[in-house]
This record gives C-alpha cells, sequence and structure tokens, in this order.
C-alpha cells in the first residue's frame, strides 16, 4: 500500500509538470528545484537548504559567504557601501552626503539617485561579481537627533516622516522596480537608538517606550513596509542594556514590519562586541547563539576570516545552545536574498544583468549629481535680494576661504572622477572675459626650533618625507598653511609640494592631500607657553586608544626630525611662529579688488567629526569666523557659503546672503554657480534645526528627544535657523486653507487642501509643508509635527491648489498606559507653511478619538510604562528580552499619572532585584516626589540584578485614594523595578 501511495505521487507530479516540459527526453542530471525560477520562492529556498551539509549552512552566516561548488554556488558577499554613491570600489558618481539628500525634500529625485547607485553596483557587480557584492549597506535611517554626532553626515533628517519618505525613495531606486528581481539589496542601518560614537559599544541608549515607538521605530517601519528594503543591521550600542545584537526587536518587530523575508546583519565586529567590548556573554559560543536566537542572520567579523564564525557557531550547537533548525532559518533569510538577485537563476531572466559598466560615471548621472546638488543647496538669507548675482555685473569674482577651491571627500564617499571645487564652477559659469581668483584665507606660517634656531623643512616632491628642522632660513620649503577646522584642530599643508602633514612612523611627513584614513592622522593643534613660544600637539584620532601610548607633543630628534615624543608640554619641542602671510590681510585685499566676494567655509568630514568621533561643538572655527566678518567689512557685496556635515553655530558677519550646502559631491562648484547666478532657484530646506548656541544642546546620552527638548518637535527655544528653513528666488502666497471637515472621527482622513501662487517673476519650487499641533493631552506633545511635504514647480505667476490626505491614525501616540496607539478626542492645529517657522496658514480641526481613562495598575504593569521620571536608566529585566527600570540613585523617581485607586489601595506588590548584600527602601508618594507618604517598599538583595523577588508593601487607604498620581521614590542606589501591581 506504501508503494502504491508513492506511485500515485510521483503521477501526480507528473501530471502538475509545466506544459514546457512535457515531451522533453528524460535527463539524468534533472534540474534541481533550487534552479527552477518557476517554482515558488519558498520552495526553491527550502531545497536548496536540504541539499546544504551543516558545515556549508555554517559558513554562509558569515559575511563572505564561500562558494560551494559541488552546487555550482559561488561565493557571496555582503555590505557594499552606497551611502551617496557607490563606495570604496573605483571611480563612481559621488552624489551629495546623505544629510543634503535629505535637505532636497524631494523623494521622486532621491528615488533616481538610489536608481543610479544601483546601476553603478550592478556594473562593478559584472565587473567582479567576487569582489563587488550586490548587497548595500544603505540607507542610513538613524535620526539626526545630535547635530554633534559625528555620523551626522550620513543620515537624512530629525524628523521621522521626512527621513522614512527619503530612505524608502532611496531603497526604491537602489531595488529597481521589478515585481520580481532585486537590482540590489539595500540595508537599513543601524537598529536602533544609535547616535553616539564616543565609546559606542558600551553606549547603553535609555529610551523610554513612547520614544522607542513614536521616534526610533518611525524611521524603520516605512521603509520595510513599503518592501524599500531587504533587512537591517544593528547597531553598535545597547539599547536599554542589551546590545542590539541581541535584540529581540530583531525577530519580533523588525521582521513585523515586513511581509518579505529580511536579512539581518551585524555591523563590523558588532557581534563580537557581545561577548568582547561589552562582556554581556562570557564567550563567543554564547553570544552567537543568542545572536542567532534574536535574528541575526550574518556575522560581520574579522574581516575575510570566516574561522572564529564558524568555531563559535559550532561550538553553540555542541552545547545545545542552537539547533540546526536555528541555522536553518538564518540561511533561509539570507539564501532568499541572493535567489531575489537572481543568482540561482537562468542567464537572461534578470533585467538588471544588462547594466555594464558604461553606467559608472554616464553623462546622465554626472547631470544627475549636478540636479542633486543644486537642489540641496538651502539659502539661509537673502537681505534686500542680494542673490542672484548678476552675472552680466559680476566679472571679477573673489572666491575666498578653506573650501573655495577644494572639494572634499567623507568616510563613505565613493572616489569622484573628478572634483568641480567653487572657484572652478564660478569660472566655468562666467566665462571668458571675467576675472575669478580664489584665496584660501589662511596663514602661510614658518615654525622654528627654539633650542635650535632652525627652521622646520618639508621636502619637495610628490612623495614627501620626514620633516626635519635643519634650515637657518625660511624659503619655500620652510612654509606650512594652517587651515583651522576649529576645536583646536588645524591640518597644515606644505608649500613645498602642497601635501598635508601627518604621522608617518615616528614622526611627521607631507605626503598627503586630503585627510583620510581610519585613524586620520593629519589633525595638528599649536598650544602656546607663557613665554609666548608654542608646541605642536599630533592630535591624531588614534590618540585616544590605549594601546597609542601617551606621546602627543612633538620633539626633535638629534638629528633635528619632528618626532611624537613627548606626553606633555614641558618635554615637547618650543617652536617660535613666524606669520610669512596672513591670511587675514589676503582675503580683505582679494575682496577688496573684486565685484563680488563669495566667501565659502565650513568643515571637512574626516576632521570635524565622522564615524568613530563626534564633534564637541557646531561653531564655526574662529579662524574661518574671523575671515568672514574681514570681508564681509571690507566688500559690502560679500555672499558667504557655508558647507558642511551639520548645522552650524557662528556670525555671519556682514554677509548680505548665506548659503548652505552639504559636502556635496564632484559636482558642488557647478551647483553652487547655478544657484548663486539665478540659474537655478534654491529650494532646499534644512533637515535638521539649527541651534543658536550649542548650549542649547541637551546631553548627548539623553535619547529622550520628549523630555529633553530634541529637534524641532520639542526644542522651546527660538533656533537661529529652523527646521525645513530654506528661502527661493521666487515669492509665495498661501491662501484658501481649507479642511473636508471641521470634525474627524479617529479611524477617518483628513484632507488638507491650500492654493499656493507664486507671486514673483521667477520660476522656482516650494516646499509645501503640513504640520498639526495637538492643543490638549493627556502626555507631553510636539510643538509641532511634521505630516506632509511636497517640492513643486511654479511658473511666474502660476497657482496649484496642494492638497494633503492625512489619516487620523497617524495622529495617534503610543499609550502607556495600555500599550497601544491612541487617538485622543482633542483639537488639533493645522498648519501649512514653509518651514516649521513660518506658516503662512491655519485652521483647527476636532479630532473625535478617545478619552484615556484613569490608569489601572491593580493589573501587572510594566515598570518602564511609568509616566514621568527622574534620574533612573532603563536596563534589561534578562538577557533573552524585557526592560526595567535602574540605574537608580537617592533622589531618583518613577511616576504614574491618574491612577484610579478607588476607595483605598491597600498593597503594592512589586518584582525587584539588587545585586548588593543590603536591602534598600522605595517610597510610594502621592502628587509628587515630596507628597504624602502612602507606604514604603523593602528592596532585598537578590544577589544579582536577573534575579527577580516579589516584595509588597502596605499602603495606607486613607492616604492612596481616588484618582492619583502615584510616585515611586528611590531612597538608595542600586534598587531595579520590573513590574508593579497596586491593589
Amino acid at each position: 500500500m506504501t508503494y502504491r501511495r508513492r506511485v500515485g505521487s510521483a503521477l501526480v507530479a507528473l501530471l502538475l509538470v509545466p506544459a514546457v516540459l512535457v515531451g522533453q527526453p528524460a535527463r539524468a542530471d534533472a534540474l534541481p528545484e533550487f534552479r527552477n525560477p518557476d517554482l515558488p520562492l519558498k520552495t526553491r529556498v527550502n531545497d536548496l537548504t536540504s541539499r546544504l551539509t551543516l558545515d556549508e549552512k555554517i559558513s554562509l552566516l558569515h559575511q563572505y559567504q564561500p562558494a560551494i561548488p559541488r552546487l555550482g554556488i559561488a561565493s557571496f558577499k555582503t555590505g557594499t557601501e552606497a551611502l551617496h554613491g557607490v563606495a570604496w570600489l573605483g571611480e563612481a558618481t559621488v552624489f551629495p552626503q546623505a544629510v543634503g539628500l535629505g535637505s532636497t525634500w524631494d523623494p521622486n529625485l532621491i528615488k533616481r539617485v538610489g536608481s543610479a547607485v544601483g546601476d553603478e553596483a550592478r556594473a562593478y557587480y559584472k565587473l567582479d561579481p567576487a569582489k563587488n557584492g550586490l548587497n548595500m549597506w544603505a540607507p542610513v535611517v538613524n535620526q539626526l537627533r545630535d547635530p554633534r554626532w559625528g555620523r551626522n553626515e550620513e543620515g537624512y533628517a530629525e524628523d521621522p516622516l521626512l527621513t522614512s519618505e527619503i530612505a524608502t525613495a532611496y531603497g526604491h531606486g537602489l531595488q529597481g522596480d521589478d515585481p520580481r528581481y532585486l537590482k540590489t539589496a539595500p540595508t537599513l542601518k543601524h537598529f536602533a537608538a544609535y547616535n553616539v560614537e564616543a565609546d559606542r559599544s558600551r553606549v547603553s541608549a535609555s529610551v523610554r517606550p513612547r520614544v522607542l515607538h513614536e521616534y526610533e521605530y518611525k524611521a524603520f517601519q516605512p521603509a520595510l513596509t513599503a518592501k524599500a528594503a531587504t533587512g537591517v543591521m544593528a547597531s553598535y550600542n545597547l539599547l536599554n542594556g542589551r546590545p542590539t545584537h541581541v535584540s529581540p526587536e530583531l525577530n519580533e518587530a523588525v521582521r513585523s514590519w515586513s511581509t518579505e523575508e529580511l536579512m539581518i546583519v551585524g555591523d563590523a565586529s558588532g557581534a563580537g562586541n557581545v561577548s568582547g567590548s561589552q562582556q554581556y556573554y562570557a564567550t563567543p559560543a554564547e553570544a552567537a547563539a543568542a545572536a542567532i536566537n534574536a535574528g541575526l542572520d550574518s556575522f560581520t567579523e574579522n574581516d575575510k576570516n570566516g574561522g572564529p564564525t564558524v568555531a563559535a557557531v559550532k561550538e553553540a550547537l555542541t552545547k545545545g545552545l542552537l539547533a540546526e533548525t536555528d541555522i536553518d532559518e538564518a540561511v533561509g533569510h539570507l539564501l532568499s536574498i541572493r535567489f531575489r538577485l537572481g543568482e540561482f537563476d537562468p542567464a537572461g531572466r534578470n533585467p538588471y544583468e544588462k547594466i555594464g559598466p558604461d553606467s559608472i560615471d554616464s553623462p546622465a548621472h554626472r547631470e544627475l549629481a549636478r540636479e542633486t546638488a543644486r537642489k540641496q543647496v538651502v539659502l539661509l538669507e537673502n537681505k534686500n535680494q542680494a542673490l542672484p548675482l548678476n552675472s552680466a555685473k559680476t566679472k571679477n569674482v573673489a572666491v575666498i576661504g578653506q573650501l573655495a577651491d577644494a572639494i572634499y571627500e567623507d568616510w563613505y564617499s565613493g572616489t569622484m572622477p573628478y572634483r568641480i571645487t567653487p572657484k572652478a564652477g564660478i569660472a566655468e559659469r562666467l566665462g571668458t572675459g571675467s576675472a575669478v581668483t580664489a584665496t584660501e584665507g589662511v596663514d602661510r606660517i614658518a615654525l622654528k626650533a627654539v633650542a635650535t634656531g632652525k627652521y622646520v623643512t618639508a621636502p619637495a616632491g610628490a612623495t614627501g618625507g620626514a620633516l626635519v628642522a635643519d634650515a637657518a632660513t625660511a624659503g619655500v620649503a620652510q612654509s606650512l598653511d594652517v587651515f583651522d577646522w576649529g576645536g583646536g584642530f588645524l591640518t597644515l599643508r606644505a608649500a613645498s609640494n602642497g601635501k598635508l602633514v601627518g604621522r608617518g612612523g615616528g614622526g611627521l611627513v607631507n605626503d598627503q592631500a586630503q585627510p583620510n584614513g581610519w585613524f586620520v592622522q593629519q589633525k595638528f593643534g599649536f598650544e602656546q607657553l607663557a613665554n609666548g613660544n608654542y608646541v605642536l600637539r599630533y592630535r591624531g584620532n588614534e590618540v585616544k586608544e590605549p594601546w597609542n601610548g601617551p606621546n602627543q607633543y612633538i620633539t626633535l630628534g638629534a638629528d633635528g626630525k619632528l618626532e611624537i615624543g613627548a606626553a606633555t608640554q614641558d618635554a615637547a619641542a618650543q617652536f617660535t611662529k613666524e606669520v610669512l602671510v596672513s591670511g587675514t590681510a589676503a582675503a580683505v585685499a582679494a575682496a577688496k579688488k573684486a565685484d563680488t566676494a563669495i566667501v565659502v567655509v565650513g568643515s571637512t568630514p574626516f576632521v570635524n567629526g565622522r564615524e568613530d568621533d563626534d564633534r564637541q561643538s557646531t561653531a564655526l572655527a574662529a579662524g574661518q569666523q574671523a575671515i568672514v566678518k574681514a570681508v564681509t567689512a571690507a566688500n559690502p557685496k560679500t555672499i558667504v557659503v557655508l558647507e558642511s556635515s551639520y548645522p552650524l553655530t557662528g556670525d555671519w558677519g556682514q554677509a548680505k546672503g548665506v548659503l548652505w550646502t552639504s559636502h556635496a559631491g564632484q559636482e558642488t562648484g557647478r551647483a553652487l554657480a547655478d544657484v548663486l547666478f539665478g540659474d537655478y532657484s534654491p529650494s532646499g530646506r534644512l533637515p535638521q534645526t539649527w541651534y543658536r548656541t550649542d548650549k542649547e544642546l541637551p546631553d548627548p546620552l539623553d535619547f529622550d528627544v520628549i523630555k529633553a527638548g530634541w529637534t524641532y518637535q520639542y526644542h522651546q527655544g527660538t533656533p537661529l535657523y529652523p527646521f525645513g528653513h530654506g528661502l527661493t528666488y521666487g515669492s509665495f502666497r498661501y491662501s484658501g486653507l481649507r479642511v473636508n471637515s471641521p470634525v474627524v472621527a479617529a479611524n477617518g482622513r483628513l484632507k488638507v487642501s491650500v492654493d499656493v501662487t507664486n507671486t514673483s517673476r521667477t520660476a522656482s519650487e516650494e516646499v509645501v509643508q503640513l504640520y498639526t499641533s495637538q492643543r490638549t493631552s493627556r502626555v507631553a506633545q510636539p510643538v509641532k509635527t511634521l505630516r506632509g511635504f511636497q517640492r513643486l514647480a511654479f511658473a511666474p505667476g502660476q497657482r496649484r491648489t496642494v492638497s494633503f490626505d492625512v489619516k487620523a491614525s497617524d495622529l495617534a501616540f503610543w499609550d502607556v498606559t495600555r500599550n497601544k496607539w491612541v487617538v485622543e478626542s482633542a483639537l488639533q492645529d493645522i498648519q501649512v507653511g514653509s518651514s516649521s517657522g513660518d506658516i503662512r496658514a491655519r485652521t483647527t480641526v476636532a479630532v473625535r478619538g478617545e478619552q484615556i481613562p484613569a490608569r489601572d495598575l491593580s493589573k501587572r504593569t510594566a515598570a518602564t510604562d511609568f509616566d514621568d521620571y527622574s534620574g533612573i536608566e532603563l536596563v534589561d529585566a534578562s538577557k533573552v528580552r524585557g526592560d526595567a527600570v535602574g540605574k537608580t540613585a537617592a533622589g531618583d523617581w518613577i511616576s504614574f499619572e491618574d491612577v484610579q485607586l478607588g476607595r483605598g489601595a491597600t498593597q503594592l506588590e512589586a518584582a525587584v532585584s539588587r545585586a548588593s548584600a543590603d536591602t534598600a527602601k522605595v517610597e510610594v508618594r502621592l502628587g509628587s516626589p515630596t507628597g504624602p507618604l502612602a507606604g514604603t517598599l523593602t528592596a532585598p538583595s537578590t544577589g544579582n540584578r536577573y534575579t527577580w523577588a516579589t516584595t509588597t508593601a502596605q499602603l495606607n487607604p486613607q492616604v492612596a485614594r481616588g484618582v492619583r498620581d502615584v510616585y515611586l521614590v528611590f531612597t538608595g542606589a542600586g534598587t531595579n523595578v520590573r513590574d508593579l501591581t497596586i491593589k
């Protein structure tokens, strides 16, 4: 009977063979299921997984997946950088930095940029598929909470909606529009709450549920739900005490946001940190098991050496920490992406196979780079319509400043095929008959060693050489140009060969064109002594590493060579600093001779913060501010261009016009010229708040955007330039704001329309922005929240009706009393304008939602679902899952507002842990942290913070009654609370 069943099954299978195969001769080497493109993806993945040995499956968990020749499977690499162009593979089109892509506020454009980057990635893959992978590590969707974050250049905006819209567009472009095949496979970085570089693997972001749901998740979820990304990368930090590489949210949250299989990858050494710098698990095997169980599929460890990862996973299997089915699941996720990229299909099926090397830096991509570069320029100020400049009357232009004739790359930049500097772009635009000069405005100095009386010489020649104090007089070979980048950081360029001075061996050499490298070794600082002399301090990024040693100051060797040989000023060589050419004087002289002065100042990405290097300040360098003030005083027709990867603070002197651009890639100069001379009306908008001073910024380690007052949503001050700010050469009138109904149900939709008219004679684009503000609420609400935006082109005099469709559910917030999204009954102010600070029209609608009832703490409630707090941090309740209130000190507290205590509560029950041997008290107070005492909870020692004990406190029902705010006030340090109940 069994035999008959098998025959029957075979017969049924034969009847199901596609008609195209019927009548074909039988082959001994029948096509395996995983090679059959007509079968469902899941079937193919399962078939290939079943054919792999356990060792082969484990090998695929490493970033560099080895080939499996017996099955005809090629090697595969996860991770090709593609933040604003294909990086690290060779020359490729370089678009503006991601923060510049964000300032376009133009998803349609960014999709085109993503598509171009995807084409060039495909082209490089075709050139060398073994080396150049199709899994793109982009876009970065971490929101730009703190402008001091070193990686500000990598994100799009401080706002969830703008971030997610740009990321979704870029991801769709990278992937392509084919319903079956992927052009490339984009990965969202970095999940989650990642915004600090200093000691980043040990920073724990304390993020309460409201911030997690309303801010952090809202950047990641939309792109995944829209199928604009094929996975995420875990971040370096810990989230509420648990490393993100072992966070259950990878499986439980991230994978719930997409109907597609996702590939979740680790950041470089991130999984290794779990048992390394984070010391969260004792061994690599335990860490690897925890990561795989949490949802990690690919380990980015030890560069190309997969051995340690394989060994850790095998040990975890041997010890029963993992099952083979766990490996199968991870491998299935990895293979699903490879299938969608078309790797296992016959040639010719995937339309993206046709993309060839001619797409790399193609004429179309060059033009797109120029279009993007000009669309991201933001006009910050335009006094008396000083801009645009009249090219017919502007024949003598002085382009001044440290970035006047330079284009800088950042860490994730591709290699530019060419560079159009501001000076070059302006000269090209004005053409023959004009005089365009460039003056950097930097001091040229000579250093004389006090001990020997000899001047420091930098060798000529392209390769440079060791700097030596050996000259009796100061000439070109002894001349150094000093670039001030702020924060005490300088770069020194040798006049002898135009190369920067940097670390080389144990001394200093002049051999680099620009600051570069993981440890940026071209950074210095001058420190003046009481006697007026100077010492030179080496400030390369590696000085903070423990292996570097204490020496940071420059000394002289017996042969006069400059060496990094002293730990203190006292032991350093002393120099006198002779100014051979004053940068300020040269800048002023150039400005006075010019019809117009254009000052280009700002940052350089490798010096002013980047990955692994936060900024301490957003201030424009003092030396550059001095140039701005001097030039604007010398020439009343001065325009200032601020070029940076982040918002700046400073004084722009008497500038008539002020522009901002990111480091915008190979077409920066042409784009600036297009804007300056009116060939294009600027229409970029700031994706971040520009604060007036750094003093307005909260502590970088305070991740609570709501309570700390981060971003335009919660900042109470008046910024230098508000989120969404940007002027144009046109002028626009907003009128006739209307809504489809003055009352909206919680499940309804709100249609907002406004008439926008270009009242000028200049064709321009306007970014129409819709904000809402909830007037009353149970909780702290944002000052305003972006709900929609449209970038639209207007002919002179043209009027357009701009409409927005907003779901009432989009107005919801995360209700910690019931752990769900809630739309409250409240009045909502509807505001439309050209920025968050320039609202042109407003109206009000009534939303019929619900009123949140008094809290019911008679049901077990997570302690992290508090309404307010002081001092505490969130910690992990166990290594696997769950959060708790911890890091407590005397005087810290959490509160639960509007608690229904009825006729009198008599008992508080709480799960607590306490590692120290003593006991501690937690006071239960009402109304405030110093309000009436209702009872006292004793927290016993549990010996370990992961060991929880249930303890109770008797409450005074005469005090604990009615609807009251309940405070838990910690009287000592070290008590953790996981959950509580009040009866």
